[in-house]
């Protein structure tokens, strides 16, 4: 059967004879881009660093941004009053870099310690400008700390290095405290070094959070550095979960009064003792009715009231005509 036009043989052979020009062959693979451009997944992948694999989330950096505003604040009142000198703590910043990054950011030479983080293995830097350690260090010598503008910047020697000790102690413990909101970690000083090159602690690539805090000490302002190894960081991921729970346990009046109706019919059983009495066995076999105990407890003495067994209040015995009955008095205090 034949259509219409050419034979069919012919269109063959002329279809065999054809050959594309570079014209025609560039705008097929230029209309193949085109509409494959947007399809392309490479176009949609983001780029991943293999050097970084220790990255934790932004909400956890958050965290980690509120607990150490808390401390830089503790740290500047407890600085003043150590120093008798007004100190201002400001929070600069809390990021993640490599620890090459870290150390890079440093001056040289500088005070830098490495701390360690029990119970935790792996160890923290802590880093204390020079512009800021020298005016301590003439302040706990008894003067001023107004060096009459010479910047010094030398390593500090072995006794200087002993006189600071006394801030470190002040620093480690507010830095306790603020991370006991989060966890317990005690912090100690294992090594010091003046050059930040000296103090390899980590591997270049490895990833630390690094937290910058900015110290003004009258006229003079420096840095106290921090990093904390980014994978310590992520092995606390779930004591900041856990942090975040408590601050929003806060329930509702609408929630306390459900809670409540839940636990409305449930029992307790309150228990007041008269204790310091003791007894042979073998007077306590040989007692009968009309027996006369004498009691160890003074009249004066409160009366420990529990509650399922646990210690709550302390009242006196009274009676309301019938029978006799307790008066709380005083609530106790857990702590005590």
């Amino acid at each position: 059967m034949q259509g219409r036009g050419l034979p069919g043989d012919l269109t063959g052979s002329m279809a065999l004879d054809r050959v594309l020009s570079q014209e025609e062959i560039d705008n097929v693979f230029r209309n193949l881009r085109e509409t494959t451009i947007d399809d392309d997944p490479s176009r949609r992948a983001q780029a991943y660093d293999f050097r970084r694999p220790d990255r934790i989330a932004k909400d956890q950096l958050r965290s980690i941004h509120l607990l150490h505003e808390n401390f830089s604040r503790t740290l500047a009142s407890s600085l003043s009053a150590y120093l008798r000198a007004y100190v201002i703590v400001n929070l600069v910043s809390v990021e993640q870099l490599s620890f090459m990054e870290f150390s890079q950011c440093l001056p040289s030479p500088t005070v830098i310690s490495a701390l360690g983080m029990h119970p935790y293995e792996g160890s923290a830097v802590l880093e204390l400008n020079p512009s800021l350690v020298f005016p301590i260090i003439e302040i706990l010598l008894g003067g001023t700390g107004h060096a009459g503008g010479v910047k010094l910047e030398r390593e500090i020697t072995e006794i200087e290095q002993s006189i600071l000790d006394g801030i470190y102690r002040i620093v480690l413990r507010d830095l306790k405290e603020a991370w006991g909101a989060v966890t317990t970690l005690d912090f100690t000083i294992e090594a010091s070094e003046t050059q930040p090159q000296m103090l390899q602690l980590l591997a270049p690539n490895e990833a630390v959070v690094a937290i910058s805090m900015e110290v003004r000490l009258g006229e003079h302002v420096g840095m106290m550095n921090i990093g904390i190894p980014s994978i310590i960081i992520k092995m606390l991921r779930q004591k900041f979960d856990q942090q975040w729970s408590v601050r929003k346990s806060e329930s509702s009046e609408q929630e306390q009064n459900r809670i409540l109706q839940l636990i409305r019919d449930a029992s307790v059983r309150v228990d007041t003792r008269l204790e310091g009495t003791s007894i042979a066995t073998e007077d306590l076999l040989e007692l009968d009715v009309g027996d006369v105990i004498k009691l160890d407890c003074p009249l004066g003495r409160p009366m420990h009231t529990t509650f399922n067994g646990v210690y709550k209040f302390e009242g006196q015995i009274v009676d309301n005509g019938r029978r006799r009955c307790i008066r709380l008095d005083r609530y106790r205090d857990p702590s005590e």
